[in-house]
């Protein structure tokens, strides 16, 4: 276990900088109950079921949103033996704005765009987006292992069989994000769909022999590396990074953490709100990835 003191200058950190939905799923990963995390998720919901007003960072438009669900499903996840009946209704939301093909649009029209990253400002609403559906297809399912309502969900059926399509096409031209969220929908999803393990063993072939790759788009050095890829020890994604590669990026990520306590992200912030909340958001992500792989944080704290 980590000394006290190395937990305490997180906690401290987390005090100083972050939000409270941060400080919440900080003490929820550290023993802490899940009331006070899903009453700080709260106030991030919208009547329809979604989730908007700055849960995603780079998103501070008060509408509801397919990325922000992203996050509401982190903490769902994260819960987990716990249940939320919001989890089932954010689905509801989800199959309200499916496309005709099934996939869910990258973004929707956004009215109040003040402090909103360009990409999700201009994009078309009537497209539908693989790596936005991949992505929440992926988490939705983790939230299915301990949630029925979500695991049966429609929406959820819905977008797999939109996801599985899509990525039956992919032939090594993509973006590293969507690389990334295809591949973890297909671990997601290896224990229910009979054809994912010959998906996923077909994309895993293009996985570079670094395990990391470049963002397009990003700023500089900005890249997808392997824990990126793959945080959760003992999954089917796992396989295609060798254990001295996932060793050697678990001490990257320990000795990341900045003498404050805290981590920082690798991409460019669009408000200095962001900025901030993606430090808190950043933090708990190591914490709980350091956790998950029997490492404790602190210990290459510099």
């Amino acid at each position: 276990m980590a000394a006290m003191d190395d937990i305490d200058l997180i906690s401290r950190f987390l005090a100083t900088h972050a939000r409270l939905l941060d400080r919440r799923r900080f003490e929820l990963c550290t023993g802490g109950g899940s009331a006070p995390v899903l009453a700080a998720l709260a106030a991030y919901r919208n009547a329809g079921g979604g989730y908007g007003s700055g849960l995603e960072p780079d998103l501070r438009s008060a509408s509801s949103q397919p990325v922000t669900a992203l996050h509401a499903f982190e903490v769902f996840e994260e819960i987990g033996p716990d249940t939320a009946p919001e989890a089932a209704l954010l689905c509801d939301w989800l199959g309200s704005i499916t496309l005709p093909d099934g996939g869910l649009p990258f973004g929707l029209p956004i009215a109040d765009p003040a402090g909103c990253a360009p990409f999700f400002v201009h994009t078309d609403p009537n497209a539908s987006s693989l790596h936005m559906t991949s992505m929440l297809a992926g988490i939705a399912h983790r939230v299915g292992r301990h949630d029925q309502a979500v695991r049966e969900h429609e929406w959820l059926a819905t977008a797999t069989g939109y996801s599985l399509r899509r990525i039956r096409e992919l032939d090594g031209r993509w973006h590293a994000l969507e690389f990334r969220f295809a591949l973890q929908f297909l671990d997601a999803v290896h224990e229910v769909v009979p054809e994912a393990d010959g998906e996923l063993c077909r994309l895993g072939g293009f996985i570079p022999v670094s395990g990391s790759m470049a963002v397009e788009g990003g700023v500089e050095n900005e890249a997808m590396h392997p824990l990126d890829f793959t945080p959760e020890p003992g999954r089917p994604l796992r396989r295609f990074f060798p254990d001295d590669l996932v060793e050697a990026e678990l001490d990257r990520l320990a000795a990341e953490q900045h003498g404050d306590g805290g981590w920082d992200v690798d991409w460019g912030a669009f408000s200095a709100a962001s900025a901030l909340e993606w430090r808190g958001w950043a933090t708990v992500r190591a914490v709980r990835i350091l956790r998950a792989n029997g490492r404790e944080p602190g210990s290459a704290r510099r």
